[in-house]
């Protein structure tokens, strides 16, 4: 059992003098730069959050060409965490740099970001009603459950993201997750368990999914369980 990150945060409470609309929300989609499905989907999710209020700016991608081993030792974060046979082992910590730097952008500017990978698409308008971390991402891979309660309320759908293609940070948030990093950092959806933080939420019915065709992340064995894999989906090379 992974040891539980303990909050004061109470999740049987909602002040509703926390919501916010997202019109004022700083938002960013991860993006790799060189890569032109990449720089398509991501302009796609540009588009849909205009189309809801949103406005989403691209945030460059850590690739496997960044070094990413040597970010995870420059930030304390130990590397045993990413060996798993559903990734590809640099491209699974590319990944998570990507998130932990924003991650770390939400401390310093002490303000709320949304964050999402490039094959999000935003299907309604995103309402920030959330105490630290949020996902607003309909589940992409597997099995899952389906909230029975509308707005905000504890994580439901798995014990971690199905998926971090969607998600909100707030900065206390944001600092509780880097902390934990430095202990057992891994892939991001599932290093965002229930077991490390008893105060993730989820907002349903979900604004947000993945229509994705392409993975520049897994290998063969984590396409098979996505939602959208089928012949034609492509393990792309970054």
């Amino acid at each position: 059992t992974i040891p539980t990150t303990k909050s004061s945060v109470s999740l049987l409470h909602y002040d509703t003098t926390r919501i916010k609309e997202n019109y004022d929300m700083k938002a960013y989609v991860i993006t790799i730069m060189s890569h032109q499905g990449s720089l398509e989907t991501s302009w796609r999710c540009i588009e849909s959050g205009k189309k809801h209020g949103l406005d989403i700016e691209r945030f460059e991608a850590y690739t496997p060409d960044n070094d990413p081993l040597d970010f995870l030792e420059n930030e304390g974060i130990p590397k045993e965490g990413f060996t798993e046979k559903y990734s590809r082992n640099l491209n699974c910590i590319a990944a998570f740099c990507s998130h932990y730097s924003l991650w770390k952008k939400s401390v310093e500017l002490n303000e709320e970001i949304l964050i999402f990978e490039h094959d999000a698409v935003l299907v309604d308008k995103i309402v920030s009603n959330y105490n630290l971390v949020c996902t607003f991402g309909k589940p992409s891979y597997g099995n899952f459950k389906q909230p029975m309660s509308i707005g905000t309320s504890p994580l439901t759908h798995k014990r971690y993201f199905g998926g971090a293609h969607a998600y909100g940070v707030k900065p206390q948030g944001a600092k509780l997750l880097i902390e934990r990093a430095k202990i057992d950092g891994g892939p991001t959806d599932t290093f965002l368990h229930l077991d490390r933080f008893d105060f993730l939420e989820e907002y349903y019915p979900w604004p947000a999914e993945a229509r994705d065709n392409f993975t520049t992340i897994q290998n063969v064995n984590g396409c098979l369980a996505k939602h959208n894999y089928n012949e034609d989906y492509e393990i792309s090379d970054v």
